[in-house]
């Protein structure tokens, strides 16, 4: 939390050259676009996957793509990809 908090501070500042900060509202609409398909609404309300969505940098981090998240919408082999990015995630 403390390294989310960190890189919005640096993103408003201006940071460095090399942008690897997030943009929270793009990441949050594609949010939105997903919770309209049923079983992304169901693991998003899973508690132990609802935190992954909010505080895990690489989670955020590939939500961010409008492109990623275009595929995951039209492909079911984008969401088994996907599931198994976020289990991943839970491990680690």
């Amino acid at each position: 939390m403390v390294s989310f908090l960190l890189d919005i501070i640096a993103g408003v500042l201006g940071g460095t050259s090399i942008d690897n900060s997030l943009d929270t509202r793009k990441i949050d609409r594609n949010i939105v676009r997903l919770k309209e398909l049923d079983w992304f609404k169901t693991i998003y309300d899973e508690e132990r996957y609802h935190r992954l969505f909010f505080i895990n940098r690489n989670i955020r981090g590939y939500l961010q793509s409008r492109s990623r998240v275009n595929k995951i919408i039209r492909s079911e082999q984008a969401q088994i990809k996907f599931m198994r990015f976020l289990d991943k995630q839970i491990q680690s």
